[in-house]
């Protein structure tokens, strides 16, 4: 079915319904169709107008349940009738220049929305034709004084959180035009929800998904590694013990429980039967963390996975590549493949074994609600989750086996941080963001492959997908452009630095610091935001580890064979940060000079590096006389 029910339902009357309510009867509005559902080819309406909740489609598999639907008595009383009255209209026919919403998109307006109601009826404003734009004015306001009580707690609301509760009020002014009580004008003239939230300027991207540590990678990235490696073995003692509480079949649940117990421990398993559900679960995230680094995926499209996921395609030098195939529910871009190595291959198959005996949970429950009620919605449900690979039970839906939703995950990640000794605040959407950062380094030549985590797989790799017919349509397009704007944030920052006050060796250093001190170049930018793109984006800009290489091919031996060669090349830049490498260099060079073995060539040699290295520390503000021997 189409995410918006409304288009998707065959019947007649439903292409029928009117794009609004203005002229209907109380009894022809409540019994308009707002959304349904097929069961084995029968269609089985979920809500209708009248209800107090508006059971709604069109969501990842991992939103829960509770956000599927919209509680109108949570409204407050005056403004529920108008407030159906827009959502259906907006259901219908969408705002201007806009497709119809999805549920999410739907649902979001209806919570943005309260607090603007709950301010108009503590206003004692019973009618949203009261809501002039000092009315909303005032709201404004009273948002930014706004301190949050829940996870924030004693927090402003953020630029985006402002944006979206003001975006809601332009939504209301729209919609409230197709009922019996109009808003009389725009809330804020001459102006916009975004303008107003601080987020045009400078500020628009102060809502950027912060970027995980490499430290902090490292560690987590490393434990669940270790984890993923030795996953088979806690999957195969998890079979041992079902196999044993199968034996013990119509014993007591105490008696089951320490006969486990006794396995276990027996086994060397410290903590118990606890301990190694928590294990368990640890595997599970670690999973997760495995392929989230090396794909780049969102978290739905994590949740999407299904088993038999993994594709592979072989290029005409017979290089294999690996490909996990999801879903990607972000502007119905539907189907996608993302390049991952022959490790997370192996993770798959782990996660595959791992998610086997609550797929059969799932499979029981289905046919269990066919023989209750053949046309019951909830199986349909279930299907949808009936193939997912990252699924646990939810404890407060009667232990149903369901995908893991977002805010599940956060949590798992926080705790797995946690145990790793972390206090940075993870969050499933900042692997994506850590993974552009990485490939762009990459791309950049800064040689953050971390080959003992990724089992020798270089990440770029990344950017390597082959664009023929059969994958190409496939591939998740606007990874490239994260990585593009992390590459574009790295070369600005490195820009940076080097117009900054610290010295410069290497002879496009050099160069640059004599073309900063001429007032006249620096006149011809308008500030220095705009110095900074110009001279990133007509650089080349690359790492080699001991300088930065600006040179627009990958010739020079300087990079490779002759590394003090850097010194004097006229696209190399030195900065501080590579002081600590030509210093390591010196010290080993005077220690080569005294060798007796090296020949009158090899001394001269060793001279000629020693004076390299000694003229780039000078450059760089160090004492010459200091280092020499």
């Amino acid at each position: 079915m189409s995410d918006n029910t409304l288009a998707a339902l065959p019947w007649a009357p439903l292409a029928a319904q009117p794009g609004d309510v203005r002229e209907l009867s109380e009894s022809e509005r409540d019994a308009l169709i707002i959304s349904a559902t097929q069961v084995d080819g029968q269609w089985v309406i979920l809500s209708h107008y009248g209800d107090d909740t508006w059971q709604l489609d069109g969501f990842p598999s991992n939103v829960p349940a509770s956000k599927k639907r919209l509680d109108f008595g949570t409204v407050p009383p005056a403004f529920r009738a108008v407030m159906k009255a827009m959502l259906y209209r907006y259901l219908r026919r969408g705002r201007r220049g806009m497709n119809r919403p999805k549920g999410a998109v739907l649902q979001g307006c209806f919570l943005t929305a309260k607090p603007f109601l709950r301010h108009l009826e503590a206003l004692k404003l019973d009618h949203l034709g009261a809501a002039t734009p000092l009315i909303c004015a005032t709201y404004v306001a009273t948002c930014k004084a706004h301190r949050q009580t829940s996870r924030s707690k004693g927090k402003p609301l953020s630029p985006r959180g402002l944006q979206c509760r003001f975006s809601a009020v332009e939504a209301l002014h729209e919609l409230s035009q197709y009922t019996d009580d109009r808003m009389p004008q725009p809330p804020w003239p001459e102006t916009s929800a975004m303008a107003m939230a601080g987020l045009t300027g400078r500020g628009a991207q102060s809502g950027k998904t912060p970027l995980i540590p490499d430290d902090v990678f490292c560690a987590l990235f490393e434990r669940a590694y270790q984890q993923v490696e030795r996953g088979q073995q806690l999957l195969d003692l998890r079979e041992a013990l079902d196999a044993l509480a199968g034996q013990r079949r119509g014993q007591s649940r105490r008696s089951v429980i320490a006969a486990k117990n006794h396995h276990l421990g027996a086994r060397g398993w410290e903590g118990g039967l606890r301990a190694f559900n928590k294990a368990l679960i640890d595997l599970r995230t670690a999973c997760y963390i495995f392929l989230a680094s090396t794909s780049g995926c969102r978290n739905h499209e994590l949740a999407n996975v299904q088993s038999g996921s993994h594709h592979r395609s072989q290029d005409d030098e017979g290089t294999v590549f690996h490909w996990m195939r999801s879903r990607s529910d972000k502007t119905d871009a539907g189907i996608h493949d993302w390049m991952i190595p022959e490790a997370a291959v192996r993770t798959l198959r782990l996660m595959e074994r791992w998610v086997a005996p609550y797929q059969a949970r799932i499979a029981a429950e289905i046919v269990q609600r066919r023989r209750a009620s053949p046309h019951d919605p909830q199986i349909v449900e279930a299907h949808k989750h009936r193939h997912a690979l990252f699924l646990g039970v939810d404890s407060k839906a009667d232990n149903q086996v369901r995908t893991l939703t977002n805010t599940s995950w956060d949590l798992n990640l926080k705790t797995f941080a946690k145990d790793c000794g972390l206090s940075w605040n993870l969050a499933s959407h900042q692997f994506r963001r850590k993974f552009a950062n990485y490939a762009a380094h990459s791309r950049f030549g800064d040689l953050r492959y971390l080959k003992e985590h990724y089992a020798h797989w270089s990440l770029d790799m990344t950017l390597g997908y082959a664009l023929d017919d059969s994958w190409g349509q496939h591939l998740d397009l606007e990874l490239y452009a994260d990585i593009q704007a992390e590459l574009e944030d790295i070369k600005f920052g490195v820009v940076d630095n080097w117009l900054g006050d610290e010295p410069l060796a290497g002879g496009f250093g050099r160069t640059l610091k004599q073309w900063q001190r001429e007032p006249q170049n620096l006149l011809i930018f308008k500030d220095h935001a705009s110095m900074l793109k110009s001279i990133a984006e007509s650089t080349a800009i690359r790492s080699n580890g001991h300088a930065w290489c600006t040179a627009d091919n990958d010739g020079c031996v300087g990079n490779t064979l002759e590394r003090t060669r850097c010194g004097n090349c006229n696209n190399a830049v030195i900065g501080p940060r590579h002081a600590v490498i030509y210093q390591r260099l010196y010290d080993d060079l005077k220690g080569l000079l005294h060798c007796t073995d090296i020949g009158e060539g090899g001394r001269q040699r060793v001279e000629r590096d020693l004076n390299r290295c000694r003229d780039v520390l000078a450059q760089l503000g160090m004492d010459p006389e200091i280092l020499i021997a």
